[in-house]
């Protein structure tokens, strides 16, 4: 158990005094792109997935036929 709260401790003083945070401005405008490309991936993965549904239908019905 204190190996625990001693990795605890530990994690917080390295977040606290060893890791370069963003500035305010920094944070927004990355948080917009990440929200951007998010936007047009999942944009691009629903175009392929109702591409990829239309033509299975297709060879569905072109088997049955």
């Amino acid at each position: 158990m204190a190996g625990i709260v001693n990795y605890i401790k530990e994690s917080f003083e390295e977040l606290k005094n060893h890791v370069s945070w963003p500035t305010w401005s920094e944070a927004q405008s990355l948080t917009v792109l990440v929200a951007v490309f998010s936007i047009i991936f999942s944009l691009a993965i629903w175009g392929v997935d109702t591409v990829f549904s239309h033509v299975v239908e297709l060879y569905f019905k072109w088997i049955k036929a």
